[in-house]
């Protein structure tokens, strides 16, 4: 594993993810967040995110996580990993309530400066409808790519794949 990828419904944990996954496999760790997002929550243009991605995806060694549609598809066939965080949308909401409180008023670490946690209702709908679109969407752009993704289902899933890497760093 050398261009990883972990993508999954908003508050599956795929920062947490790329944390312990760059440091046990020792990868550069991006997160898509921090490449999209600026202080006081300004959104880069698809232009900007491109040219950050180029510059992140022509290396050898790097471990992004995000599932950003638009730009999934050039990580994507850059990538000789896929973690797919496919959990239960139920728990991933629990948890996005979980980090929104435990974040509020600051800004997460997978997240710029200036882009403090906050409780957004249409995030949330993203989230609530993600088997119905945004998973439809990625299931989609995965297809052909199938012998490149890790599909874990629950976080035990996640436990017992981790335990299994050992430390190749």
């Amino acid at each position: 594993m050398q261009r990883v990828l972990i993508i999954g419904p908003c508050g599956a944990g795929k920062s947490t993810l790329a944390r312990t996954l760059g440091e046990q496999l020792g990868l550069p760790v991006f997160h898509m967040d921090q490449l999209n997002w600026r202080p006081g929550w300004v959104e880069s243009t698809k232009d900007e995110i491109r040219a950050r991605l180029n510059d992140i995806v022509t290396t050898d060694r790097w471990l992004i996580d995000g599932n950003y549609g638009g730009t999934l598809a050039e990580r994507l066939a850059r990538a000789d990993t896929v973690v797919y965080l496919d959990y239960p949308v139920g728990l991933c909401v629990a948890r996005l309530l979980r980090r929104i409180w435990t974040y509020r008023g600051r800004s997460r670490p997978d997240m710029p400066e200036g882009c403090p946690e906050r409780f957004d209702l249409a995030f949330l709908w993203y989230l609530v409808r993600w088997n119905s679109g945004p998973r439809v969407r990625t299931e989609a752009v995965l297809r052909g790519h199938e012998d490149k993704v890790i599909r874990l289902k629950t976080p035990a899933d996640l436990n017992h794949w981790i335990a299994t890497l050992g430390n190749p760093a």
